[in-house]
């Protein structure tokens, strides 16, 4: 009786990745299974077994794969995508910080400080070697308009947050915050909040409060472990800065059409195999980036639809020049392309014949 499945070790990265396939599995199928597993593109992995790299359209039975083989992957430079490899034991690496004498006080006292706070309705407090919000920050309460604890080492983001109900601009990233480490409540009762940065922690999901914040004009949730964006995204109808790069999101929400003030957003660095038509909806839309991602085609209509895209980011996809050559107002695009670069630029071709954007860009 044939075998219905072999046992392989993957080693990667100073790992041991264990997977159960079909010998009749190509290797095309293989990278495919390990895409999501290592985050690196299957274009950007070299699978050898003793000593010989593996053919593409070959099955693993062709290729004398068997049972209990150990096969070696190996990454080429810049088609990882989110952060890299998945380890066992992922942890987001701090932003580098000024380094602090730990022998001293960590955030001296300073009695006059709420009063300027106070006063100016900006409380700054960043790479302050804090690991919890100061008390005399909550004294501030409707008199707060910017928050700015970005890179410290806060634990918890309390409900108690609410107080402050005049705050426009609230920076939370770099501190390494759980989804756990956020009351989101607190945070979706802030209807004036405009700014919210949360990039460079750990969070793996953006919950659907995150609807409630209607005078939300940029969010940043780059550079996190989030695997998608929730439907009620779509309620941020004033949002017109969105920033999700270097994540592992594999689909975007239907409801992103529904954003119709949007005019820069970044995905680049997910998992994204496709984009939903109704990205086709933001007509205000002049900055779309999607490098380093798994796509092979945009919305069919994209150029003729979103009139103001000027700035497309295509870099390490399979999306070719020829192929963006066939879509309906890709000369329009490309006038207003080379419009905004102030400069006649022939495309290069990177690999295949690949879309490079970053020809239009001076360094």
């Amino acid at each position: 009786m044939a075998e219905t499945t072999i046992k392989l070790t993957i080693k990667f990265g100073g790992r041991s990745i264990p997977l159960s396939v079909s010998p009749d599995a190509t290797t095309k199928d293989l990278k495919s299974l390990l895409q999501p597993i290592t985050n690196v593109l299957p274009r950007g992995q070299k699978l050898i077994f003793k000593g010989k790299v593996l053919v593409e359209t070959s099955t693993l039975k062709q290729s004398l794969v068997g049972d209990g083989a150990k096969i070696m992957l190996m990454a080429s430079q810049g088609l990882h995508q989110g952060e890299g490899p998945v380890l066992k034991e992922a942890s987001t690496r701090p932003i580098s910080r000024t380094t602090v004498d730990q022998t001293k006080p960590g955030v001296l006292v300073d009695k006059n400080r709420t009063d300027r706070w106070k006063a100016t309705g900006v409380i700054a407090l960043a790479q302050a070697n804090l690991k919890e919000i100061p008390e005399e920050v909550w004294e501030c309460g409707s008199a707060a308009r910017v928050l700015d604890i970005r890179e410290n080492f806060i634990r918890e983001v309390p409900a108690r947050i609410s107080s402050f109900v005049s705050i426009h601009k609230l920076f939370l990233q770099g501190n390494g915050l759980s989804d756990e480490s956020i009351q989101w409540e607190g945070i979706a009762s802030l209807k004036r909040l405009m700014l919210l940065s949360l990039s460079h922690n750990n969070l793996t999901v953006v919950p659907s409060e995150v609807g409630s914040l209607t005078s939300l004009r940029q969010l940043d949730v780059a550079n996190n472990k989030l695997t998608s964006l929730p439907n009620e995204i779509g309620l941020l109808t004033q949002l017109e800065i969105l920033k999700a790069n270097n994540n592992r999101i594999t689909s975007l929400p239907e409801s992103i059409g529904d954003c119709s003030f949007l005019m820069e957003v970044d995905l680049s660095a997910n998992m994204l195999s496709e984009l939903p038509e109704t990205v086709t909806k933001l007509r205000k839309l002049k900055t779309l980036e999607l490098n380093n991602t798994g796509l092979t085609t945009l919305p069919s209509v994209l150029f003729k639809m979103c009139l103001q895209l000027s700035t497309l980011g295509l870099h390490n996809t399979e999306i070719t020049v020829e192929s963006l050559r066939q879509l309906e107002g890709w000369g329009e695009f490309d006038e207003r392309r080379r419009t905004k670069h102030q400069k006649q630029i022939d495309f290069r071709v990177v690999g295949s014949g690949q879309f490079d954007e970053g020809a239009d860009k001076s360094w």
